[in-house]
């Protein structure tokens, strides 16, 4: 029956969560985790310590288990469902590394993003119009 919805959509029976559950449960999260990483650096920079200096100086470790991990990576990359659906759990107790980028913001590390299954950023689904009705097919889910 999970085949019939996929991973990112199927319901577990008895007030389990799908995928799409979690996933909208890491968007508050997401928005918290900004919002506080903000004040943080306000906070430094009320207290004298230059941005940059505050920046570097700030590490953000975040425990969860795989499948919120790929939820998190799929909602702050903007992965589609169809390449949520391609990509892995990393393996028990593995750190994943978001790595800062070159323009202001993060990237998975290349190790985890092999790992995990995940595309590279200009390869995303999203930036390609496609017309191409096998990205509905589920039957090799």
């Amino acid at each position: 029956m999970r085949s019939d919805f996929g991973r990112f959509f199927y319901r577990f029976p008895d007030g389990g969560e799908s995928g799409f559950d979690v996933y909208n449960r890491v968007s508050g999260f997401i928005g918290t985790l900004q919002r506080d990483s903000s004040d943080l650096l306000d906070q430094g920079l009320n207290d004298g310590l230059p941005a940059a200096l505050e920046e570097d100086r700030t590490t953000i470790c975040i425990v969860t288990h795989g499948l919120a991990l790929r939820l998190f990576l799929m909602r702050w990359f903007q992965y589609t469902v169809h390449e949520f659906e391609r990509s892995h759990n990393p393996q028990n107790g593995r750190v994943v590394v978001l790595n800062p980028s070159l323009d202001g913001g993060f990237e998975l590390s290349e190790v985890d993003r092999v790992a995990m299954g995940f595309p590279l950023y200009r390869e995303q689904e999203r930036f390609h119009l496609v017309d191409d009705y096998s990205l509905l097919d589920k039957s090799g889910w």
